[in-house]
């Protein structure tokens, strides 16, 4: 049963601290451009009071279509204080997708970087219900969006301006533990779906100010949780992975609803150099990352360069998402010895399947976690797998959960089903159960790659690759890949007599899909040696990329 208390809402959070949190500590840091509490506080109550006057109302859906920025921190605190409901954009999504996304989330508001300014230009008029668009400059000096309203295409506003102009006062609303947040992520079709959090459950899940796997408590209330934050030393957040992310959102927003810091990088992809800089000069505490596509960089600027950068203000580092080996946790270990690298077995829909904490004096095994405490193993026919038995099954957790995907009933039903009268989270994680009770990762189920933290599906891949007219069928895989964790691999059946032209058919499929869709790899069989009733035998697929790329 889950437990009872008060009802809490991140826009009621944020209210509070604020009142608290001294006006000169830093807010939000991005380059050399600073935003402290007082200007953070006054700029997103201007914005929210300016979504609700130009017509978004309480539960509306607003999309955020940027990189990394003080204006995603800032936006989405406006949306928390005017109750409109966050909905993440993809900012690699091309035309197609973004319109379906954005369709499909019924966005009325989308804030997006002037650097998509001609895409956005290109799908307003098809995106007719969305009916502002407000444009974030990459210059802050310049101001002015970049477009201007067009019949059916909703009007363009300069951000800037908005979070400028007002007397910067909190919104007089009654707000919910029932409000929305929304995080799109991959669906089995490949299509985004959008997880329902309400702010009540999600607060909650991620510790509601504590830190279950470090041990401490939630707040009670809302304030005990002021209370702590009056007496506790603020963090200072580092969320290395996209905002656009969970991962990286919910690192943003727990810094914000602590009254620390957020810290984001100013580089379009990910730099070492860049993040160990900003953790020397701002005296970062927490670092957010997505395993060893993130570390492993890091690890090999601090092993290149010993005592370039100072390290030792990280006291804790969270992963989530992939795997994230022993020996690079070492290699962070090795020039931080009080480190705490926590390691969390999530996803969008379901968050605490699974932790592992790691410092100088724990060896953890990759892999390994704990299984959390509201957290069962069931086989697809919902029996509960036993411990030490060797049989697998998909972990489930229950307790604070979403209230589904929007729009889709029948993948809610799916996803969180009823067992024996308790409801779960079952995103299909395969794993099995040592002994011990603690889990060995298995993989995501419905052969789901997981390429750097992104979600990529075989079928939409597939079908952007059958489209070109020399293929005549095309299977994708991932291969376990150092770098990415797994690569994406296409072996594609050609038209007789065509020889495969690698480059040619990576360029064709990238003007189709998204660039980390696109395979890294793609390969030439005569044969895909599908069963009689058209199913894939990605197991055959699959042994056969790995020995073409083995020889190599």
């Amino acid at each position: 049963m889950q437990e009872q208390g008060p009802d809490w809402n991140f826009g009621d959070i944020l209210d509070a601290v604020a009142r608290v949190v001294p006006g000169d500590r830093p807010a939000l840091v991005h380059g050399d451009r600073a935003i402290d509490w007082a200007a953070f506080t006054k700029r997103t109550n201007n914005l929210a009071r300016a979504l609700l006057s130009a017509g978004a109302a309480p539960g509306d859906k607003i999309g955020f279509y940027m990189r990394n920025q003080p204006a995603y921190v800032e936006s989405i605190a406006a949306a928390f204080k005017a109750r409109l409901t966050h909905v993440n954009v993809n900012y690699r999504y091309v035309d197609d997708e973004l319109v379906y996304l954005l369709d499909n989330a019924d966005a009325v508001a989308v804030v997006y970087a002037r650097e998509f300014a001609a895409r956005v230009s290109a799908i307003r008029p098809r995106l007719p219900g969305v009916l502002l668009w407000i444009e974030v400059a990459d210059d802050l000096g310049s101001r002015g969006a970049s477009g201007g309203g067009a019949p059916g295409a909703g009007a363009v506003r300069d951000y800037e301006t908005l979070a400028e102009t007002g007397d910067g006062e909190a919104l007089s609303l009654t707000r919910s533990g029932d409000d929305l947040l929304f995080l799109y992520t991959g669906g089995t079709t490949g299509m985004p779906k959008g997880v329902m959090w309400r702010h009540d459950d999600l607060w909650r899940v991620t510790g509601a100010g504590g830190n279950p796997r470090l041990g401490i408590p939630p707040a009670t209330d809302l304030a005990d949780h002021v209370a702590r934050v009056r007496a506790d030393a603020p963090p200072v957040t580092l969320p290395l992975p996209p905002l656009m992310h969970g991962t990286g959102l919910l690192a943003a927003v727990g810094a914000m609803a602590r009254g620390g810091t957020c810290i984001t990088l100013t580089a379009r992809s990910f730099d070492a150099e860049e993040a160990l800089s900003a953790i020397d000069r701002h005296r970062v505490t927490n670092v957010t990352l997505v395993g060893d596509a993130f570390a492993a960089p890091l690890v090999k600027a601090l092993d290149a360069a010993p005592g370039r950068h100072d390290f030792s203000s990280v006291r804790l580092i969270n992963s989530s998402g992939v795997m994230w080996t022993r020996a690079v946790k070492a290699g962070l270990l090795r020039h931080n010895e009080a480190l705490t690298l926590a390691d969390a077995f999530s996803s969008s829909e379901a968050i605490g399947l699974g932790a592992s904490v790691m410092t100088r004096d724990q060896s953890i095994e990759v892999a390994k976690f704990a299984l959390g405490p509201s957290c069962k193993v069931f086989t697809e026919d919902f029996r509960e797998v036993v411990p030490g038995s060797g049989e697998t099954g998909m972990v489930a957790v229950s307790g604070f959960l979403p209230i589904g995907y929007y729009k889709d009933p029948e993948k809610t039903a799916r996803t969180f089903p009823v067992i024996d009268g308790v409801r779960y989270s079952v995103p299909g994680d395969w794993v099995r159960v040592e002994a011990d009770g603690s889990l060995t990762l298995l993989g995501r189920g419905s052969n789901c790659i997981n390429t750097a933290g992104e979600k990529v599906y075989p079928e939409e891949v597939e079908e952007a690759l059958k489209q070109h007219p020399d293929v005549v069928d095309a299977l994708v895989v991932g291969l376990p890949d150092e770098k990415w964790g797994q690569s994406i691999t296409a072996v594609v059946q050609l038209v007789p007599g065509v020889a495969l032209d690698e480059p040619a058919l990576r360029a064709f499929v990238q003007g189709r899909i998204a660039g980390y869709k696109v395979p890294k790899r793609i390969l030439a069989r005569g044969d895909l040696e599908r069963a009689p009733n058209g199913k894939a035998n990605y197991a055959l697929i699959r042994d056969y990329a790995t020995a073409c790329v083995a020889a190599v």
